[in-house]
């Protein structure tokens, strides 16, 4: 199963990565219906930090990047979120070849996506760094041009003046 397909249907909420319930049917090849079912059936094993069923505003929010809508889905029925630890247990509860299998998958993905994500943490790290390093660098470069800038004019400024009075020093005779 390709990982790029899985991860496009996993979704940030509530501060946790999760994918929805007609997302995981047509992975795991069977209806939303079907697997709502199986879950009610197991609840004891689907805990709220696995399983959580979206409000009516994380819904309106989410459909609005979801693009794939369920088809046989009442328009007031809200989608189940499952956790990481959610999908897992499903390949549990629909106790198939075909659900193991994309259990296994969907897992890969979730690892994958964590690696990334640590990844883009410790390069965003090292970014900070250089920038406040190079801040400060070009902060002194730039105090340094100033002060060279004025430090002409003022040169300029004197030069161009010109003198009243007269001139004390040696005088040819």
């Amino acid at each position: 199963m390709d990982l790029q397909v899985i991860q496009n249907r996993i979704y940030e909420i509530r501060g946790q990565r999760i994918m929805l319930d007609f997302d995981l049917a047509e992975l795991y090849e069977v209806e939303t219906r079907v697997l709502n079912q199986a879950v009610k059936r197991n609840a004891d094993i689907f805990p709220g930090d696995f399983m959580f069923k979206l409000t009516k505003p994380e819904w309106t929010m989410l459909s609005q990047i979801v693009m794939t809508y369920p088809t046989k889905r009442p328009k007031t029925a809200l989608p189940h979120a499952f956790t990481e630890h959610g999908v897992t247990m499903l390949a549990n509860v629909l106790k198939s070849k075909k659900a193991r299998q994309t259990s296994i998958a969907i897992v890969r993905a979730f690892i994958a996506l964590k690696q990334f994500a640590l990844q883009y943490k410790d390069l965003n790290e090292k970014l900070k760094m250089l920038e406040t390093k190079y801040d400060k660098n070009f902060k002194d470069v730039h105090e340094a041009i100033n002060y060279l800038l004025k430090k002409d004019k003022a040169e300029t400024e004197h030069k161009s003046r010109k003198q009243i009075g007269f001139k004390v020093g040696k005088q040819k005779q």
